[in-house]
């Protein structure tokens, strides 16, 4: 890392001297209430903050920077009053926020362009809709003309800046972009940078990245092939543009700081059938592995063909504890969402939203985390009929049937969503300028997302009532379900032979194994045929999220010697207290699964202890791993380096590791800023010392 990028880091990250700027604007206790009082359409409010936001916004520009852009304005304000989402909620179910988020834009659409050439494209269509006599189109496709105002005002403002402290290279970018196209790949990260701000600003959140080095690369190849910049000019510009991720991530919607969705996906197929991973790529994951910082998120598509040298690379940036890359599986996913119906094109280009779900760029407005299905409690309620089974097969019909309910409460669940409209982001989506609709009434894929929880804890447990109950009978149904109700305080025998002895997913044992896989096609078949409200399906998959917690903590004690409120493992992994035999058994035991049926994303989740990655050789062992797990079917991987020890002072001397970063789910955030409910789940995870 050179000097110029080691004093951005210092100041933009651990200094953090750009917060002085902060404030907060005159009147913004009254904007929202403003809106209300003048009965102003959605549509039209989103607009007006967008314009407000940015208005307000006091550019910053140093002296010496070649990317700018900080938020000085603290809070964006809402466009709904409390009383007014009140109301909403009644008649509508509100995801989150209520706000578009978790998508991924189609940056290209603007940067390709400039907003010169999108405004004759949108006059050409309001020219058009008039024609056919659409006021209501006429009315949106002149709002998106308010959002170009809002953008190129705000852009004009930065450079008059730049020119006022002397910033050449900044008042030149802000000469070309954002009414021209880029001439350069410096200017093409900024017209990035500005687009990235002002969704923010727009108060949308989880703004993926995308495939970075596939339409940025255009820019780049030029430069290079130019002679505008060689190779070592170019990773210092991408760390410049990748430090910027991190100077108002502290503003953004989320659990902390990292929960931000700001996730890059580099390398993969082609819709062409080629790979693309190119010297860009390379690039982006040497910035990584340089600055490395929690933002952007790196997500590796992979394959086949895929060498394993950049498995290797990979693996040094798992070494420096980021908690990333993850790395998804071209060859599982790509058939998967073809099936799903998304076409052959767009299945080639997908890329991960902000945690690990995959999403289309600029075509669709899946909802990849609407819900989530907790395996466990299907066999939970299915507990009071275990006296009335004759044999295993009777218990398992009834866990079958509770699961199928389950997933008709969360489908009846999911109608009716209440989405706020953004401009902006229909600005950056393919479709929304000939048709003149808000893309949040709909896009071409408007598909649901369903998360799996608890699998291991709910394979374990019907492992265990099959072994201990049904075949040997040595544990009568009374008293295991005595020992349940008691949380196991008056039976300390059976919860030993249940939590210790008992068949564990991560071993390799089919006995075991099994369970979690069709438990797996169970929650598949459920969903097979359904459709929701906004004409799309819905999406089995395999991971957590927050719900890992949320789910755990509603549920007693458990078959697999689990105790009352304890938590699942995150994601698609073993049981918090599994003793499995290794990571190569582990990979094993959750590649059986037929990972194409449950495609919505969650990966297998691996904890390695920091020395492993001691030298070259443990390097390879560890990239080998993964390499191994991806070729036997794998649908989806990340990796951790921890240290139980470390963490566990962190806790006690937070002041000691403010930097110290972990993997909390699907994001990366700062140990010592977590919960402590999640720092604890952190530390009780399976840490493996070896590759064997």
């Amino acid at each position: 890392m050179n000097s110029y990028i080691s004093e951005l880091k210092q100041f933009f990250i651990n200094e953090k001297k750009h917060h002085s700027y902060r404030y907060t604007p005159d009147g913004a206790d009254k904007f929202t209430s403003s809106l209300s009082e003048r009965n102003i359409p959605d549509t039209e409010r989103s607009i007006l903050r967008l314009s407000w936001v940015l208005e307000h916004e006091r550019p910053v520009v140093l002296a010496d920077e070649k990317i700018s852009m900080i938020r000085t304005v603290k809070e964006i304000p809402e466009i709904l009053t409390p009383e007014e989402r009140a109301m909403l909620a009644i008649v509508h179910r509100i995801h989150e926020l209520g706000k578009v988020s978790n998508i991924n834009p189609g940056y290209r659409l603007l940067i390709d362009s400039g907003t010169e050439a999108k405004r004759e494209e949108i006059m050409a269509s309001i020219v058009r809709h008039k024609d056919a006599q659409n006021a209501d189109a006429v009315t949106y496709l002149t709002g998106l003309l308010a959002v170009l105002d809002a953008i190129e005002s705000f852009a004009d403002r930065y450079r008059q800046e730049a020119e006022r402290v002397g910033n050449a290279v900044v008042a030149e970018s802000f000469s070309i972009i954002p009414r021209k196209k880029p001439e350069t790949l410096l200017q093409a990260l900024q017209f990035f940078r500005l687009l990235h701000f002002c969704l923010w600003a727009d108060f949308t959140y989880h703004n993926t990245i995308g495939r970075f080095d596939q339409y940025m690369y255009p820019y780049y190849e030029a430069d290079i092939k130019n002679g505008i910049l060689d190779d070592e000019q170019a990773l210092h510009l991408i760390e410049e543009f990748f430090i910027s991720f991190n100077k108002d991530s502290d503003l953004y919607p989320g659990m902390q700081q990292g929960d931000n969705g700001q996730s890059i996906v580099l390398g993969g197929l082609l819709p062409s059938g080629k790979d693309g991973y190119n010297d860009l790529s390379q690039l982006c994951l040497k910035a990584s592995l340089e600055l490395s910082l929690i933002d952007p998120k790196i997500n590796l598509r992979v394959h086949k063909e895929t060498p394993k040298e950049l498995y290797e690379f990979g693996t040094l940036l798992t070494k420096q504890g980021l908690g990333f890359p993850q790395y998804s599986n071209d060859d599982i996913v790509i058939p998967a969402l073809e099936k799903w119906g998304y076409s052959s094109h767009h299945a080639a280009d997908y890329v991960v939203a902000a945690c690990w779900e995959f999403i289309i760029p600029e075509v669709a407005m899946d909802i990849v985390n609407i819900d989530a299905l907790s395996f466990l409690k299907c066999i939970m309620l299915a507990l009071p009929a275990l006296p009335h089974c004759e044999n295993f097969d009777d218990f398992l019909a009834e866990c079958h049937v509770h699961l199928n309910t389950l997933v008709d409460q969360i489908c009846s669940n999911t109608n009716n969503i209440y989405m706020e409209p953004s401009p902006l982001i229909s600005l950056l989506m393919s479709g929304t300028i000939e048709s003149g609709k808000d893309i949040s009434k709909g896009a071409l894929y408007n598909n649901y997302g369903i998360h799996g929880t608890g699998l291991s804890s709910a394979a374990d447990s019907l492992a265990a009532l099959k072994k201990y109950v049904f075949e040997e009978k040595s544990v009568r149904k009374e008293r295991l379900l005595k020992a349940l109700d008691t949380d196991f305080e008056d039976d300390p025998e059976l919860f030993s032979l249940l939590r210790y002895d008992g068949p564990k997913m991560g071993n390799d044992d089919d006995y075991v194994d099994a369970f979690g896989v069709m438990l797996l096609d169970w929650f598949a078949d459920a969903l097979e045929g359904r459709h929701n409200d906004r004409g799309g399906i819905y999406r089995a998959g395999t991971g957590s999220a927050m719900y890992y917690l949320w789910h755990a903590s509603e549920l007693g004690a458990s078959p697999d010697g689990r105790r009352k409120g304890e938590a699942f493992a995150c994601n698609y992994s073993p049981s918090l207290f599994a003793r499995t035999k290794g990571p190569v058994s582990l990979i094993s035991s959750f590649s059986k699964a037929h990972a194409k049926r449950v495609a919505n994303g969650g990966p297998l989740t691996l904890e390695l202890h920091d020395t492993i990655f001691r030298n070259p050789e443990s390097i390879s062992k560890v990239a080998g791993l993964v390499k191994t797990y991806m070729d036997i079917g794998g649908m989806q991987l990340q990796l951790n380096s921890v240290n139980r020890d470390t963490m566990i002072d962190a806790q006690k001397y937070p002041e000691k590791y403010r930097n110290l970063i972990v993997r909390v789910w699907g994001w990366s955030g700062y140990f010592v800023e977590l919960d402590t409910a999640y720092q604890n789940h952190i530390i009780r995870r399976t840490e493996f010392d070896t590759c064997s």
